[in-house]
Order: structure tokens, then C-alpha cells, then sequence
């Protein structure tokens, strides 16, 4: 599956919000010489697609995500380690948008052949909708971030004053160059990839990260105790402004499927179970979706503060939904209690940092047990696989009898050795050999 592929967007493959730079508008197109490049790794990815060992994937994660898997399901997503892997050396095309489009190939290529997880690899070259979205109203200025690093940001809202130029986020979307990049993928892909149109408009409908850079973390931690009435201020307008936005999308038609995409913080979405009775094609709708929440920004306040100041204005969101996965890098052990009572939970973030025989005990064979290992252990020149494959069979023995999904992912870099990730997976894969 190649996302939000149009090569004007500043976001990752997998992450926050998209946002148009139109500043590279004048890139759309590609030269003679890039788009055989383009042809030639689009021939590779197509027929890798068609393989009989990718259907019996899509099997895999269906029956996963319908609760009948016995044993783990595997998905790593090297994320900023990608930058190690396909290097800038590595991309032969010329142009800006050719080379944002060699980028995804060249990732899908790796998959099948060096990282061996069992991410699907689809027939699609998916392009997104090219648009605007002023957000909030109000910019935090952020230093730093280059390169996938850390950064800091100075929050806007330092009063209830500023609460007031807050407004509901306005997209517009650029239909023109949206038509315009479809014309040129196809022209490119269309004898070998199936062109989609995907709306992907969202990460999480957690509302606490735009919280997060609207008021600060420390403020939003004193504020619970000093000053409630303006978080739950907050919160309110961030609930009934993303409840707008997904009104907007729905009415607009601008709302795509994700049965057969990553979704939440991890893990693929297959299901028989989507899109819900009366869908149409023409018209998809949040409950032929699956919805995603967590609040990772609020992981160290108590239950009760979560369940006063957070979950009440997640849950009208996710109510919309056909299918929910709930959590990121929060621990939810403590939290499961709330948490549970969100309609159609199926897949379930457990983090490194959560009691794993508590989330076992929990989740059975209910849910999804969306297990996130600690990604430190790549972030070395030279792993030390003997650590490795005693924290994997520890985690394996402790999950065993749950629906598990093991999602390696938040790498921030692969201390510059790909076969970190590589080995990380065989290593997995002869773990659960011996357990299962």
C-alpha cells in the first residue's frame, strides 16, 4: 500500500495531518528518464502484488482482525530509520516528485524483499487529495525537529483571552492539482498499479496532542489541578470543532475507506466487518471506517484525571465508528477500565511501558493485543541479539492466548545499520516457531 504519495505534502508515510505546500505546486511533473525509473519499480511492486504469498497475507491480517488468529501477526516500520535505508545516494530520478514517488516504491521493495514482515504489498499507487487546512487559528512556534529530532514549542493559548481566536479548522481542497497528480500517476503507473484517490485526513482523533500545542504540556498538567474549567474549555471546543471537520468530510464525500491500510497506532486494517450495512461507494461514511484515539500526551496523570478531562470528549468521536483502536505510547493497564467502554473496541496499543500480564489478563481474545516493543534496542550499530531474543521470548510467553500483533515502530534511527531491522524480524520469527 503506497500513501499519500502526491509529493506535495509535508508528513510521512505514516503519521500527523497532511498539509499542502504550495510552494511546489510548479512540481508537477516528471521527465522522460524519471518516469522509466518510476515504470520500472512500479513493474517490481506490481509483481510482488500479485503473488500468491500476498493474498494469503490479506488472509492473515482479516482473520487477525476478526479475532481468529493463534499465533502473532508481524508489521515494522522503520519510520525516521528510513532515511538509512533509502538514502538520498540511492535515488536515481532527478525531479522533486519523482523522487518523493522512487522513496515509496523503494520502501515497498524493501519490505518484501529485506524486512519479510507481513505487510501486504498492494496492487494501488494511492494519491491523496492536495488541500489547505488553517487548523486551529493560532501557530505554535516550534524550534528545532530537523531531521526527525527532537524540537520544543511555545504554546499559544497563555490565557483564556487567547481561548477566544481560536476557530474550527477550514479545509479547502485543491481539486486542480489533485486531478492534475492522478493524471500524472497514471500516466506513469496505470498499465501496472490501480491509481486510488484516498482521503486520509487524520492520525488520531485523540484531541489531547492539538491540546498539547495549543496550551503546553506543563500548563495542561497544572492547569488540571489550577485551572480545570479551562482545560475542559479547551477540550470542548477541540471535540465539537474535529465532530465539524468529520461532518464536513462525510457530507463532502471526502472520507476513503481504511480496511486495507495501517491504521491507529499500528497494525492493518482487514476486516469483513467494514464498511457497515447500507454503504455506498459513491458515499463512504465514518461507520464504514475504522476510528483511532489515544492521549500519549496525558500518560502520567491519573485515571480519574483522564477519565474527567479526556476520554468524555473522545468518546463522541469514536462512537461514529465502525471499528476503534484506542492507544499509543501510553500505558493503558491503568486506564483499561475507562478505556473498555469505548463502542466497537477491537485493537488495543500496549506499549512498552504497560504491565503486559495486566493488558494479558484484559484483552484475552477479545481484542487485538497490539503489542509495541521498545525500539531502542535498533537504535545501535550492532544489536545484541542474545538481549533481543530474551525480551521477545518474554513477551511471547506472556501474550500467549491473546490476539497479538507485534508492531515494531517509533524508530528514530537504526544507529545507520539497516540489518538491525532486518534481524530484528528473523530473530522474531524463530522465537515464535519455538513458542507457537
Amino acid at each position: 500500500m503506497v500513501e499519500n504519495a502526491t509529493g506535495l505534502w509535508n508528513v510521512s508515510d505514516y503519521g500527523s495531518t497532511p498539509k499542502f505546500n504550495a510552494a511546489k505546486r510548479q512540481e508537477l511533473s516528471i521527465n522522460k528518464k524519471d518516469k522509466e525509473i518510476l515504470k520500472g519499480l512500479a513493474a517490481r511492486v506490481a509483481e510482488f502484488a500479485s503473488s500468491p504469498a500476498e493474498d494469503e497475507k490479506r488472509k492473515l491480517w482479516t482473520d487477525h482482525d476478526m479475532l481468529k488468529t493463534k499465533r502473532p501477526v508481524v508489521f515494522c516500520d522503520p519510520e525516521n530509520g528510513w532515511n538509512e535505508i533509502v538514502t538520498e545516494n540511492k535515488i536515481e530520478c532527478t525531479g522533486s516528485l519523482a523522487r518523493r514517488w522512487e522513496a515509496v516504491l523503494r520502501k515497498e521493495i524493501f519490505w518484501v524483499e529485506s524486512i519479510k514482515d507481513d505487510k501486504v504489498t498492494e496492487p494501488y499507487f494511492d494519491i491523496g487529495y492536495t488541500f489547505t487546512d488553517d487548523g486551529w487559528g493560532l501557530d505554535s512556534l516550534v524550534s528545532g525537529g530537523t531531521g526527525g529530532g527532537s524540537y520544543v514549542w511555545e504554546a499559544p493559548v497563555k490565557n483564556t483571552h487567547d481561548v477566544k481566536k481560536i476557530h474550527y479548522p477550514r479545509i479547502k481542497v485543491d481539486h486542480k492539482t489533485t486531478e492534475d497528480t492522478i493524471a500524472i500517476a497514471d500516466d506513469i503507473f496505470g498499465d501496472q498499479l490501480k491509481i486510488r484517490l484516498v482521503g486520509r485526513w487524520w492520525w488520531t482523533l485523540g484531541l489531547t496532542m492539538d491540546l498539547a500545542f495549543l496550551r503546553g504540556l506543563e500548563n495542561i498538567m497544572l492547569d488540571m489541578l489550577d485551572n480545570p474549567k479551562l482545560i475542559h474549555q479547551l477540550m470542548s471546543i477541540l471535540r465539537d470543532g474535529t465532530l465539524t471537520k468529520l461532518d464536513y468530510l462525510e457530507e463532502k464525500g471526502l472520507l476513503s475507506l481504511n480496511a486495507d491500510t495501517y491504521v491507529g497506532s499500528g497494525g492493518f486494517g482487514y476486516t469483513d466487518e467494514l464498511p457497515a450495512k447500507g454503504f455506498s461507494k459513491e458515499h463512504v461514511r465514518t461507520i464504514d471506517m475504522w476510528g483511532f484515539g489515544d492521549s500519549q500526551e496525558t500518560g502520567s496523570v491519573s485515571p480519574q484525571m483522564f477519565e474527567e478531562f479526556v476520554f468524555p470528549y473522545q468518546l463522541p468521536l469514536l462512537e461514529r465508528f465502525g471499528l476503534n483502536c484506542y492507544g499509543c505510547c501510553e500505558p493503558l493497564d491503568k486506564r483499561w477500565e475507562i478505556v473498555k467502554r469505548i463502542p466497537n473496541l477491537r485493537r488495543v496499543s500496549v506499549s512498552p511501558w504497560s504491565d503486559l500480564e495486566i493488558m494479558a489478563e484484559n484483552l484475552k481474545d477479545d481484542y487485538v493485543f497490539s503489542l509495541k516493543p521498545n525500539p531502542a534496542v535498533l537504535a545501535v550499530p550492532v544489536i545484541d541479539k542474545e538481549i533481543i531474543r530474551q525480551k521477545i521470548n518474554d513477551f511471547l510467553k506472556k501474550t500467549k492466548g491473546c490476539v497479538v500483533e507485534i508492531i515494531m515502530k517509533d524508530n528514530h534511527t537504526l544507529g545507520k545499520n539497516p540489518d538491525n531491522i532486518i534481524n530484528w524480524v528473523k530473530i522474531l520469527r524463530e522465537e515464535i516457531e519455538k513458542i507457537y
